[in-house]
Order: C-alpha cells, then structure tokens, then sequence
C-alpha cells in the first residue's frame, strides 16, 4: 500500500479499491480584540470536497492563555449543542450556518477568563482530515464612563471656547470697520459743506 499526498488532501490506494480522504479547508481571524462585557463573533467558514451530510459536524475548543489543555465549548451535528456549564455557559451562541459554510459563534459578555485560543474543527465524512482554524482572542478593560464623560466635556468645552473667540475677534474687527467707516464719512462731509466768512 502507498500513500499519495496532494496539498491537504491524501489518496490511499489498496485492494480491493481507492479510498480517498480529503481535508476540509478552514478559514478564520488569526486574532480578535473585544472589550470586556460585549460581545465577539468567532468566525470560521470551512470548504469541504464532499457534499454535506447528516455527519457533518463542528467543534470549537478553547485553550485558556498560557495553558496546553484544551476544553470542548461548542458541538454541532444537525443542530448546536451550547455548553451546560463552566464559563461558557450561557456565554455562547451558534451563529453560523453549514449550509452556507459558515460554522460561526458569538461570545456574549465577554470576560477576562475567555483570553486564549479558540479553534473550530469541521468534519464532514469521507472529509476528516486538516487543521483547525485558530483564533487567538484577546479581552481589554473597558473604557469606564466617567472617562468618557470627561472626555466628551473637554471636547464640548474646546470647541465652544473656540467658537466664543472667533465671535470676539468678528465682532471687534466688525466694530472697527463701522467706525472707520464712520470717520471717512465725517471728513467728506467736513470737506464739502461751504464755509461761511
């Protein structure tokens, strides 16, 4: 027997005939920022040679940052199986759609403990083989709303301060002009009146 490799896929040829085990193509973000307390959707979409079948299925695992442990978060094979408990319960949500191979899921409220590695694993027999598609995922401190309040105060603050100096600097410009004005009018009104002897 002799194997024969093709990119990803492999052709394993035998008695009594030719068995063929292709790899499903997987595609997603290499890395995801989020704020603590939203929420994220984990892309993965996936290209299979074979038809789908009722044996497709989808699995996401997560591997919490610094550690070599994996933990099964998500199942799909003819509809989603979300986690029961740990820290993804209630957490996960089945976004995707294998028919048009996207095999997706949002994180809802995000926390600090879901910092690490999420990869999405596809199968659908005869297509068993390839790699999963990883994401690494990273979760920042929110902004808090004071913050952001003192900031929106400092620009609102800014911006009428500029708008009240250029309505000072056009009305004493405008002020000078009319007395100018004024003025000119007084000396070529002095200049023609007559003089009286």
């Amino acid at each position: 027997k002799r194997e024969q490799w093709e990119g990803t896929s492999a052709c394993i040829y035998g008695d009594p005939g030719v068995y063929r085990v292709a790899a499903v193509e997987i595609s997603a973000p290499k890395e995801l920022k989020v704020v603590n307390g939203t929420e994220v959707e984990l892309h993965c979409t996936f290209r299979s040679s074979q038809p789908h079948s009722k044996r497709l299925s989808v699995t996401w695992n997560f591997r919490p940052y610094g550690q070599t442990t994996e933990e099964t978060i998500f199942y799909y094979q003819e509809m989603p199986y979300l986690p029961t408990d740990g820290r993804f319960k209630d957490h996960v949500v089945w976004t995707g759609d294998v028919q048009k191979n996207d095999a997706s899921i949002t994180l809802h409220g995000v926390q600090f403990a879901f910092n690490g590695t999420f990869s999405c694993k596809v199968q659908n027999p005869p297509d068993i083989q390839g790699y999963s598609g990883e994401t690494v995922l990273q979760v920042i401190q929110s902004v808090k709303l004071s913050e952001i309040e003192i900031l929106a105060a400092a620009v609102g603050g800014a911006i009428i301060l500029v708008i009240f100096i250029l309505i000072i600097f056009i009305t004493v410009r405008y002020c000078r002009q009319d007395r100018n004005s004024t003025e000119v009018v007084l000396r070529d009104t002095e200049w023609k009146q007559p003089s009286v002897w």
